[in-house]
């Protein structure tokens, strides 16, 4: 059957600069692909291009007739004062329902995607919420294709989880452009990176994101081993040609001209090679190693009569990286102002460690100023940038942050929303810290960025307190998790995977113990299953796993002897939880460990 699309050699420029050359893609029936690639390489043009909002420069794009494609774009925007009701019964106008019909698809979807209040104000739904409206008068249109731009970027965990299972269960396919590597993972059954890397700009892999990262590692290998060969042969050409042809013979001729080719092939490959290069800095750590450079005691706050916590403990010393979960609206964002001291809770005590030193990044980013250009932003005073003692030229230090020098007079208001996320890791970076705050540090970059973030925050000797819908992000780099549940209610967790069970043990009905032994009796044994490529990635990083693991449980070990907790049997009591949360994590790491060598 021929696809319900097919774009061939599609081009885009963008204010004279080459966005992507001779694209070529299709989307067959139920497909599921995901998009990606650097930011700046015209993932969300090319979408736009697709849903027919943006013509292509040149190229061609068929479509199967009658096609419904619905597009979903980064940002929500609703018409002001609205209800829910009436933005949804808008997505049908046009359809040949009668009143009543649509009043029922509305009601129906309403219950699907989990408005409990049709008659609330758009202007008053959060941006997770509004991301869910946005996907319901899509679902309402009925599609054939969906193109989703970055959907996952104002959802909650709830929420993502919600908007896999929808995706994996749809009749129609879809084209969706994310970085977050777990949703990828989850739902894709093709992955297209937009990449100057590659010979045609881009690499179509078949598969999930796990299946896409070893084929482009072969890729990649390849073209390495190929700049290789071509230095080689490059470099006996030139030698040849510097001593000088013999005769003007055909052969000498066709040497000569071989020479030239090869220089150009070496060029192109050892451009693309190029491309590949990511950040080059970490986050700055004071030298400070107390023990406690954080202790709430009690601590509670509501807001708008919302019971948001209550009676939350939490000590914060060298080295641990807290990560907080939460429904958007739990209370996540209010925690950290009150960590911080922007914000007084109502009830408990914040005692921050005397001249301790706290660097934010803030999701609405307003600390950053998107008046000034690149330069001013990330050297205010001078041409120079101080980090860790040394002096760096402010073009050489935006090039560590994978910005080009022509960019250094363009205001920051123009760069893209994840050119002024790295502005301001850039900024942040130069600053020492004891204590880093990150709330939703992910929005708007791309991967490569993210795996460089990552391993910052690895490396960074302060403590780290992380809010983030990404779970990737959130299981490599959080020592201890702390889940905000509501009702005022709080819980640690050592791992998301602890977390993660919890949460599928609250949906999951339990079966009876003879439907268990029935089961267990009937099932064929098992035949040993080899290590699919991300357990691969998770054998190797298991060793640094449970060194972390184990100096986290040293850290926490190393509290029972303050004075001040060993005579306070509360403060010791919750200690010994979180100490015995830490073993048990250890021990699951051994145990899987155990498990992964024993496949291997």
């Amino acid at each position: 059957m021929p696809p319900l699309f097919s774009a061939q050699s599609i081009s885009k420029s963008w204010s004279g600069r080459p966005l992507f050359h001779e694209i070529s893609l299709s989307l067959d029936e139920r497909e599921r692909v995901g998009l990606i690639g650097p930011n700046g390489t015209g993932k969300s043009t090319l979408l736009k291009i697709l849903a027919g909002l943006e013509t292509a420069d040149s190229g061609n794009l068929s479509m199967r007739r009658g096609l419904r494609i619905v597009y979903v774009a980064q940002e929500d925007t609703f018409p002001a004062g609205l209800t829910v009701n009436e933005i949804l019964h808008q997505a049908l106008s046009g359809s040949a329902l009668d009143t009543f019909e649509s009043e029922t698809q509305v009601q129906i979807m309403r219950t699907r995607v989990d408005f409990q209040n049709g008659d609330q104000i758009v202007d008053t739904l959060s941006g997770g919420w509004k991301k869910r409206l946005a996907l319901a008068c899509a679902l309402l249109r009925e599609p054939d294709v969906l193109l989703l731009d970055e959907p996952t970027n104002h959802l909650d965990m709830e929420g993502i989880v919600w908007l896999e299972k929808l995706l994996v269960g749809a009749e129609f396919s879809v084209l969706v452009i994310s970085h977050d590597r777990y949703f990828l993972e989850n739902i894709s059954t093709r992955l297209i990176e937009l990449n100057r890397a590659y010979p045609d700009g881009y690499l179509s892999i078949d598969g999930n994101y796990s299946e896409f990262l070893a084929r482009k590692q072969e890729v990649l290998h390849a073209q390495a081993q190929l700049q290789n060969t071509l230095n080689i042969r490059v470099k006996r050409e030139v030698e040849w040609l510097q001593r000088g042809a013999q005769a003007r013979s055909t052969k000498s001729k066709y040497r000569i001209e071989e020479a030239g080719r090869l220089i150009d092939e070496l060029g192109e490959v050892t451009f693309r090679n190029n491309q590949n290069r990511t950040m080059l800095s970490d986050f700055s750590a004071t030298q400070r190693k107390a023990d406690e450079l954080l202790v709430l005691k009690g601590v509670s706050k509501q807001l708008g009569g919302k019971l948001l916590f209550e009676n939350l403990d939490l000590t914060l010393s060298h080295r641990v990286r807290l990560g907080i979960l939460g429904a958007n609206g739990s209370g996540k964002s209010t925690l950290l102002r009150i960590v911080s001291g922007e914000m007084e809770p109502d009830a408990g005590i914040v005692r921050q460690a005397k001249q301790l030193r706290i660097v934010r990044f803030d999701q609405n980013r307003e600390h950053l100023n998107k008046e000034v250009t690149l330069r001013e932003a990330l050297a205010p005073e001078s041409d120079y940038v101080e980090y860790r003692g040394n002096s760096y030229h402010v073009a050489g230090w935006a090039e560590r942050f994978l910005f080009r020098r022509e960019q250094l007079e363009v205001p920051v208001s123009n760069l893209s929303g994840g050119e002024q996320a790295r502005v301001l890791l850039a900024c942040l970076m130069t600053e020492p810290a004891d204590i880093l705050i990150l709330d939703e540090p992910t929005n708007d970059l791309d991967i490569p960025t993210l795996e460089v973030l990552e391993e910052s925050l690895l490396e960074f000797q302060g403590a780290v307190i992380l809010v983030t819908h990404d779970r990737y992000l959130l299981d490599r780099v959080s020592t201890l998790l702390l889940a905000i549940e509501g009702g005022g209610k709080t819980e640690f967790f050592a791992e998301y995977a602890q977390w993660q069970a919890q949460q599928t043990n609250k949906t999951t009905p339990a079966r009876s113990e003879k439907t268990t032994s029935t089961n267990k009796a009937s099932a064929p044994p098992q035949a040993k299953q080899r290590l699919s490529t991300a357990e691969q990635r998770e054998l190797a990083t298991m060793e640094q796993r449970i060194t972390d693991a184990e100096e986290h449980v040293a850290a926490l070990q190393a509290q029972l002897q303050i004075p001040e907790i060993v005579t306070n049997h509360i403060k010791t009591e919750a200690l010994w939880k979180t100490i015995q949360q830490a073993e048990e994590k250890v021990v699951r790491h051994y145990k899987r460990w155990e498990e992964l060598e024993a496949r291997r």
